[in-house]
């Protein structure tokens, strides 16, 4: 899929009210679909140049809902509900309402995207130290030394092997 700039979209949609140019030959000499051109235009009609400018935020649960209820109250479509709320994809809004519908309000809520900082995780651990002397305390440390055990005799077997190995390489 073709991605387009902003001085694109600004441009196949001064072209079309020239009317010299249907919306499927601009669509076509761009290489994208007459709905998208349309798209464009709506976008344009409610919000101006800044419609095209990309915007990143996170949408609140209450903007969601909002958009959701307009959307329902005045019988518009996703196109021009994304227009006017200047919405980048229609599609949003209707992922929007299948969470709606489907597990309720409490699925607008935005969540963190991306793996968890293991910093938190540190600190966790550090905070959830058991008492010294009580029980928790001392199994934790058999389980160290145990690991500590297992590690110096695989550290203990290699250094064998290694020793063993008629592959020894001279240096010069």
């Amino acid at each position: 899929m073709v991605k387009f700039t902003a001085n694109d979209k600004l441009q196949a949609v001064n072209r079309y009210p020239n009317g010299n140019e249907s919306l499927r030959e601009i669509a076509k000499s761009l290489g994208t679909n007459h709905k998208a051109i349309l798209k464009w235009i709506k976008q344009y009609e409610y919000n101006g140049k800044d419609a095209f400018i990309k915007s990143y935020t996170k949408h609140t649960q209450q903007f969601k809902l909002d958009v959701l209820n307009f959307m329902i109250e005045n019988g518009t479509s996703l196109n021009e509900t994304a227009a006017i709320f200047k919405i980048l994809a229609p599609s949003t809004i209707s992922v929007w309402r299948k969470q709606f519908e489907t597990q309720g309000i409490d699925a607008l809520q935005s969540k963190k995207k991306g793996r968890p900082s293991l910093k938190k995780e540190s600190d966790q651990h550090s905070k959830q130290l058991p008492v010294e002397g009580s029980k928790e305390a001392l199994e934790a440390r058999i389980k160290q030394l145990e690991m500590e055990n297992e590690y110096l005799k695989k550290l203990n077997a290699l250094v064998q092997n290694k020793e063993k190995s008629p592959n020894k390489t001279k240096r010069k």
